[in-house]
């Protein structure tokens, strides 16, 4: 017996995705239209701190992002293609700092602008629906903090559906018996 694959149909928190992916596209597209190419939204963030703070390892800037390590490295090696930072010697031979490049801060300016903008375009959003996603996002920290999501899926996983293909470790019948 195999299962349904679960995947077929859209998750609940998909069209969040689609949403998120869409309002990136048109910052992304504020960039071109500006003659700024090879900026990705995602980029405003690290370069403005990088501009307030001067050079960081990349653990610093991904702790003072609230990022994960491996996200800001991704980031990085993108920026860089892009020719937004360069990469220094830190104090000792094992760790690089990340510096701005003459291109990046020369948009500071701009990306600080747009970052502005788009915090004024959330709140008007916010305002202008229902219920604001930022007086969501605080109830659904809320009731994490009640109960986790690790531990929610957990109560999930113990009961799985009827349909549900035999695993690896399941014990077969013997038809003998």
């Amino acid at each position: 017996m195999t299962s349904s694959d679960p995947t077929a149909t859209p998750g609940r928190w998909q069209a969040l995705r689609v949403l998120q992916a869409a309002l990136d596209a048109q910052i992304e597209s504020v960039y071109t239209e500006r003659g700024i190419e090879g900026v990705r939204s995602r980029f405003a963030y690290p370069l403005i701190r990088l501009a307030h703070t001067g050079p960081l390892t990349i653990r610093e800037l991904a702790d003072s992002l609230d990022r994960s390590h491996s996200a800001i490295s991704q980031t990085l090696t993108a920026m860089r293609r892009e020719g937004l930072v360069d990469s220094e010697l830190g104090t000792d031979a094992r760790t690089r700092r990340i510096t701005l490049t003459d291109r990046s801060r020369a948009l500071i300016p701009f990306l600080e602008a747009e970052w502005r903008a788009t915090e004024a375009a959330v709140a008007e959003l916010d305002d202008e629906i229902p219920h604001a996603l930022s007086a969501v996002v605080t109830e659904l920290e809320r009731a994490l903090e009640r109960r986790s999501m690790r531990d929610r899926i957990i109560a999930h996983l113990d009961e799985p559906h009827a349909d549900q293909a035999p695993t690896a470790t399941s014990t077969p019948t013997d038809p003998r018996s």
